[in-house]
């Protein structure tokens, strides 16, 4: 059982009965999946304003940090290539794998690299981006063999649908943290709650009482099935949120270094005085693929290769899975058609990623927002990709929609998601841990790959126990296996350095 449909596309007419009305309709099957070319750009577009946010918040992470030579990439021109990697890659996965799935820098990997491959191992920026280069070449060679579709139809049901639940329970968390609904204690309160609601357990700020209006008015236009309604959602709340921030001048988040609690996350949603500006793209190509083998040694750049090659495949294939169900596009054993096709695209998002120096490319779980809102085929991912594009010459003017805006939708999203969760048999203990342990896991550790490990090493083991060993698939074996190594990579790079 998928997650439900959205009404334009819940009465489907059977396969046979709908033909193209266009090569357009034709070239991405939007008929025949049930939606409509004006479907597909609206919600191409709420996928944009689900995802904008990494144009602000890569930068962050990348831009700022220098390497051993002092050499940092820059704010402006990290956030230029990394509306370029999207753009590109989310409209080549559009038209060659035909799915609405946006594909921009992975959280996550971005800061692995930053502060392991950067900061700690002491790489230079180029050296750094060449190693990602390499994770994304062998993801690449991993999709074109086949392997990675071994491994998908390996997984059993019960972990397919808890990849599925995870991950709509972290995007939600994603939404409650990053307006400000859910906040981190810090550790000198000396409390053992790590989290809490709001400030001192109120909504203090004026940009999560818009977060939670948000929420209200998006369930409101879902639970009444209006066509559209995440996408006027965003719209509604964004207008709100300005009125709101013309009133109170909450400001952002951190004035001048310091943190400010009450402040809009990211953009503070205000006119911008000026909208068009000229991309910095000099980061392109500024890539050295086999520096860091000379500056750290061949065990321990590979030891970070590994690492890299791991969070990335599995964080897009928990993606993937889970997208693909909500949309309704796997086939009855939670695979969708032509995988190796789209699997092969996504690894080359690293490699561009990697090129451009904005950090590997991946699918997004945030396109779940599009889907929910109707996005069915590639056509809204290229609508995607195409915002992007336009957001490197458009900056000041993505910046107006706060992430409280678009967080409600990610909440509703993973409201979604949960109803996988009666696909897990629960009365098999040996079914029922390894699913629950994917399900907390990611939302826990901030980390799709973190979740599916922990899953995959947990059936494996469970399945010894219940005496189903012969049960288990030898991949599900061999990855396990690498899920420990994958968890361990700390101590063992102390030890081989």
């Amino acid at each position: 059982m998928t997650a439900p449909q959205h009404p334009e596309v819940a009465e489907q007419k059977p396969r046979a009965a709908r033909e193209p009305k266009s090569r357009l309709d034709s070239f991405f099957s939007i008929t025949e999946r049930g939606s409509t070319v004006g479907t597909e750009i609206r919600a191409g577009m709420v996928t944009f304003l689900a995802m904008a946010y990494i144009v602000l918040l890569n930068p962050l992470i990348l831009g700022g940090i220098e390497d051993r030579t002092g050499h940092s990439l820059g704010i402006p021109q990290v956030a230029a290539v990394t509306a370029l990697a999207a753009g590109v890659m989310s409209i080549a996965f559009g038209v060659f794998a035909r799915y609405p799935f946006g594909i921009a820098t992975g959280l996550g990997i971005n800061t692995l690299v930053a502060v392991t491959l950067v900061s700690a191992e002491g790489l230079t920026w180029p050296e750094a981006m060449g190693l990602v280069v390499i994770d994304g070449i062998i993801i690449v060679v991993l999709a074109v063999s086949g392997f990675r579709v071994a491994v998908f139809r390996a997984i059993p049901h019960s972990l397919k649908a808890a990849m599925g639940v995870g991950i709509g329970m972290f995007i939600a968390m994603i939404g409650l943290v990053d307006a400000g609904f859910v906040r981190r204690i810090p550790d000198a309160a000396g409390t053992t709650v790590p989290v809490t609601l709001g400030i001192d357990g109120s909504i203090a700020s004026w940009p999560t009482f818009v977060f939670v209006l948000g929420l209200i008015i998006c369930g409101v236009l879902v639970a009444r099935n209006v066509r559209g309604g995440l996408f006027i959602g965003i719209v509604t709340t964004t207008i709100i949120a300005m009125i709101v921030e013309s009133f109170t001048n909450s400001g952002p988040s951190f004035v001048d270094g310091e943190p400010n609690p009450t402040g809009w996350s990211l953009a503070v949603p205000t006119l911008p005085e000026s909208i068009g500006s000229t991309p910095d793209l000099s980061l392109v190509g500024a890539v050295d693929l086999f520096g860091a083998f000379a500056q750290i040694g061949a065990l321990s750049a590979s030891l970070l290769v590994f690492t890299l090659v791991l969070a990335n495949f599995f964080d897009a294939m928990g993606t993937m899975t889970a997208l693909g169900r909500q949309a309704g596009l796997s086939d009855e054993n939670g695979t969708l058609p032509d995988m190796k096709r789209a699997l092969v695209v996504e690894g080359v998002g690293a490699v561009v990623g990697g090129g451009c120096s904005s950090s590997s490319n991946t699918v997004y779980i945030d396109s779940a927002a599009g889907i929910a809102d109707g996005a069915r085929t590639g056509l809204a991912n290229v609508v995607t990709g195409i915002m992007f594009l336009l957001a490197m010459f458009l900056t000041p003017l993505y910046e107006v929609v706060p992430i409280e805006a678009a967080a409600p939708v990610l909440v509703i999203v993973g409201a979604l998601m949960m109803g996988q969760i009666r696909e897990i048999d629960f009365t098999e203990f040996h079914v029922a841990l390894p699913a629950f342990l994917t399900i907390v896991a990611m939302p826990f550790t901030y980390s799709i790959a973190n979740g599916i490990g922990v899953g995959f090493v947990a059936y494996t083991a469970m399945a010894v126990a219940a005496g189903k060993a012969k049960q288990v698939h030898w991949l599900l074996w061999l990855i396990s296996a690498l899920f420990v190594v994958y968890f361990a990579i700390d101590p063992i790079l102390a030890a081989v350095h």
